[in-house]
């Protein structure tokens, strides 16, 4: 039987690459983000469906929820939208921290709580949310969007247990440092002139030479296709090859130990 993923934030970088590539495999692809009207690519192939959805929107967003499942079956939910805060969290304003808040985590939660009836009922199905290598670990000027990641892989983590005795997985897929538009649109800054020399500093691990170096979407995409269906209880995925270094050295020194060698770095 012909399977179906759901996908937020699936307009640009990971989203859309994971859309092309469960397309490519055979599957349904319900693909949502908040401007479909506006997407050129997806919505000429074959099994994708594009719809409307703004995680932000609780409301509408459950009514949306409700409606595509009173017609489509779905068996695995991708919690992809998001996008960074990056600054000093003196550069930002209450706004915008909370704005960050309601799209990486509150989204996260909001989408998840709308499917999991429907999941218990059929004793299946999968979620499979997006974090970052800044899930779980912190990063100078990116202290917000580090609550936000952190708490979605401490959210997953727990439902997992909660959800396990229904047959509904949940897995995370944490990648590192992505060719995609995240430093263009899904990026947003923040300047405090008390943290210039920090932010020239951490600045430079968004210079063009550097995102040429990180992971291919396309190469994420592929180990959230083998989230989805490898069969096993695992809980994390580590994606892309600075992610898996950073990860092991947060293994072998302890979190106290790499936060120190962080913190060597950016001392001045």
């Amino acid at each position: 039987m012909q399977k179906t993923i759901f996908i937020t934030g699936a307009s640009s970088g990971l989203g859309k690459a994971t859309a092309k590539l469960f397309q490519e495999k055979g599957w349904n692809v319900i693909a949502t983000m908040r401007r479909p009207e506006e997407e050129k690519e997806l919505n000429r192939l074959s099994n994708i469906t594009l719809v409307e959805l703004d995680v932000t929107k609780t409301l509408k967003s459950q009514e949306t929820i409700s409606e595509i499942l009173k017609s489509n079956s779905v068996d695995v939910v991708m919690n992809n939208a998001g996008y960074g805060l990056i600054g000093a969290l003196e550069a930002f304003t209450t706004e915008q921290i909370q704005a960050q808040i309601q799209t990486n985590l509150l989204g996260v939660i909001d989408i998840t709580r709308a499917f999991i009836p429907y999941f218990r009922e059929r004793k299946s199905g999968t979620f499979i949310n997006v974090t970052s290598t800044f899930g779980f670990m912190g990063y100078p000027t990116c202290s917000i969007y580090n609550a936000s990641k952190f708490a979605v892989d401490g959210f997953s983590e727990g439902l997992a247990y909660e959800l396990a005795q229904f047959g509904i997985n949940v897995k995370v897929v944490a990648p590192g440092g992505m060719q995609t538009d995240f430093t263009g649109r899904s990026l947003q800054g923040g300047m405090h002139q008390a943290y210039g020399q920090l932010t020239a500093k951490v600045s430079e691990g968004y210079s063009e030479e550097q995102i040429a170096n990180y992971t291919k979407p396309e190469d994420v995409a592929q180990i959230v296709y083998d989230a989805a269906t490898d069969g096993k209880s695992k809980l994390r995925y580590i994606a892309g090859s600075d992610a898996i270094a950073l990860y092991k050295e947060r293994l072998e020194l302890t979190a106290e130990g790499q936060f120190e060698k962080i913190r060597a770095q950016f001392i001045f």
